[in-house]
């Protein structure tokens, strides 16, 4: 990979509420995504496996769509939780957010064996949802783009 992501938002979930396929610290299973700031943007980084091929040499779009989800709901709590004082590492428990919406439009075919590098740009909407502009590329090049509505997480969900 081309860089190590430091204090990534999920590094900081509750327990209860880092299990997911996309972006779950304790999902040995899952893709394990990380999302950190980098200046005003967030970036997640993620080197796809070989069984995430479409065809031979090609990404699965439906890794994509998940990347994409999931650094949408990470960039969103990244946010909330910079707009509330804090910043990941500061023993702050961050809020945990959900997908309202998702959309991915893909520009190109992605290619396999290169790091895939999605970056956001946060866009508070309403005190409790964010929408979250996404651009993934492989190397310099885009390949896909995103929005991502995410929505705080219902009280509902917790124990």
């Amino acid at each position: 990979m081309e860089k190590q992501l430091v204090n990534a938002i999920q590094d900081e979930y509750a327990e209860e509420f880092a299990w997911c396929y996309g972006c779950g610290r304790l999902n040995k299973e899952g893709h394990q995504f990380r999302t950190a700031w980098d200046g005003e943007e967030t970036v997640t980084l993620y080197e796809p496996k070989q069984a995430h091929t479409a065809i031979p040499g090609f990404v699965y779009g439906g890794l994509i769509a998940s990347l994409v989800d999931c650094h949408g709901t990470g960039s969103a709590s990244l946010a909330l939780h910079r707009k509330n004082g804090y910043e990941p590492g500061s023993g702050e428990e961050p809020p945990r957010f959900v997908t309202a919406s998702l959309h991915v439009d893909y520009l190109k075919p992605t290619p396999h064996g290169v790091v895939l590098k999605a970056v956001g740009n946060v866009e508070e909407i309403h005190p409790k949802k964010f929408k979250v502009a996404v651009k993934v590329y492989a190397d310099e090049a885009l390949c896909a783009t995103g929005e991502v509505a995410a929505v705080v997480m219902p009280a509902s969900f917790a124990k």
